[in-house]
């Protein structure tokens, strides 16, 4: 029997010779310590939700879904700890049911705490702090390569916790998590659209200073500012602005420009209904203005898409960019893709977003580490696979060549150069502390290891 895996948006497919689903750290250890019988390379797997290879393996692919205990919620100290299994969504559940939330209440609830601990996210609504999930992450359990029993915290090893955060399962198998948490908050979202060509570097920076959270999405030539307040409460229509913002990510997005690109063939035809998609976003994001925004709980931020339809599906990439240049960054984007537009036909089908993340070093490859970011993020419902690639492999080009920082989980089709390129001597240090852990290349995936320095 062919064990067979493929991730959420079907872009990736992984035939390992083994698909496990452990229970115990116990039998982690195991599993690292038999490569007669677990070949490598060894992967350990959450929801496969990443949109690069980063979980895969032709070896062993560990499935963690079966340790999801929550384990402690502790209101003294404020933390949540919980086997690394448990989805983010079902970490929110658990802890809404005490009034409590995470720190950072990220829009893929599917992605494990396991991998959230020690792989790239981001956040700007709830990032009024930091922008990732794994800089929140106060202890880890892990089993090493070598099958052995590891762990570190803020009180206990910061400096190899602050290595962990961003180790994307090179260097062990994390089993257990432990986050900081608060009570629940309800947020206000406001909406202002903005023509591209009237934005100044005054008004962005305003924008940026004022905002506890802000993110801009951008459709057609309109950049639309969604910035977040905090409120006391989220009012009568919360729960029902909530659910039709989940229900609009979950569906109706990507359904619709998968539906323009799929069936629509004629070129100036798809042209002009691709236009009016966008003029009926725009139209949405004027009335949310007009009306004052919407209100929420939070933890409702977070989307579940285990029951999303193969059609209601999208990918994405992302890049982080210098806050300073954002703005002229973001028009030459604009220009770029109307230009890729006009040389192959290819548009992205989805509102372009852009993340405010600030400024964090609490792990080694974060993409925060020097200065606040606000990035470029393409999304797009493919019906083309090979146009998409094509578009992410440009769009990789142009960002790096504009100092642009790529996400190893999030980021597709990236080289050894541009990444190298985005980390500098940080990429130097991370990959030799990998070759250090895992001398043998037990964890180390084809992936990796042809983004890895050369000893």
């Amino acid at each position: 029997m062919v064990n067979q895996v493929v991730s959420y948006d079907g872009s990736i497919v992984a035939s390992p010779r083994q698909l496990v689903y452990p229970q115990t750290a116990e039998e982690i250890q195991a599993i690292l310590r038999d490569p007669t019988r677990f070949p490598s390379p060894l992967r350990a797997m959450g929801s496969y939700h990443s949109l690069t290879p980063c979980a895969s393996s032709d070896g062993t692919i560990v499935n963690m879904t079966h340790m999801s205990e929550v384990l402690s919620v502790d209101v003294t100290n404020m933390t949540f700890t919980a086997q690394a299994g448990l989805e983010m969504i079902e970490a929110s559940h658990a802890l809404r049911a005490q009034g409590l939330q995470m720190m950072l209440n990220i829009e893929i609830g599917n992605m494990t705490l396991g991998s959230a601990a020690c792989c790239h996210s981001k956040d700007a609504l709830d990032g009024i702090e930091f922008g990732q999930v794994s800089s929140y992450v106060t202890a880890m359990k892990w089993v090493t390569p070598a099958g052995d029993l590891a762990e570190a915290s803020e009180a206990d090893n910061p400096g190899l916790l602050r290595l962990m955060r961003s180790s994307y399962g090179l260097c062990g198998i994390i089993y257990e998590v432990t986050l900081r948490i608060k009570p629940i908050e309800a947020l206000h979202f406001t909406y202002l659209p903005r023509p591209v060509a009237e934005l100044t570097e005054a008004e962005v920076e305003s924008l940026l200073d004022t905002s506890e959270g802000l993110i801009c999405w951008t459709v057609g030539r309109t950049a639309i500012f969604q910035k977040r307040h905090r409120i006391a409460e989220p009012g009568i229509l919360g729960s029902l602005q909530a659910a039709a913002r989940r229900h609009l990510w979950n569906y109706e997005g990507a359904h619709v420009g998968r539906f323009i690109d799929r069936f629509i063939t004629d070129k100036s035809l798809h042209t002009a209904v691709q236009q009016g998609d966008f003029d009926a976003e725009n139209f949405l994001y004027s009335t949310l203005h007009a009306l004052g925004g919407i209100t929420l709980l939070a933890p409702d931020k977070t989307v579940d898409y285990h029951n999303t339809p193969p059609e209601g599906r999208y990918a994405f990439t992302f890049w982080a960019f210098p806050r300073a240049q954002w703005l002229a960054t973001y028009r030459a984007y604009l220009d770029f893709a109307d230009q890729h537009f006009r040389d192959t036909g290819f548009r992205c089908n989805m509102p372009l977003g852009s993340y405010h993340i600030r400024r964090d070093p609490s792990s080694l490859l974060s993409y925060t580490q020097d200065q606040e970011i606000f990035s470029i993020d393409p999304i797009h419902a493919s019906t083309d696979a090979a146009a998409w690639q094509n578009f992410l492999e440009r769009f990789n080009e142009f960002a790096s060549e504009r100092n642009g920082i790529p996400l190893l989980n999030q980021s597709p089709f990236v080289t050894r150069q541009q990444v190298e390129a985005a980390y500098g001597q940080r990429w130097q240090q991370f990959s030799a502390w990998v070759r250090s852990e895992d001398p043998g290349g037990r964890m180390l995936n084809s992936f990796f290891a042809a983004l890895l320095s050369p000893a």
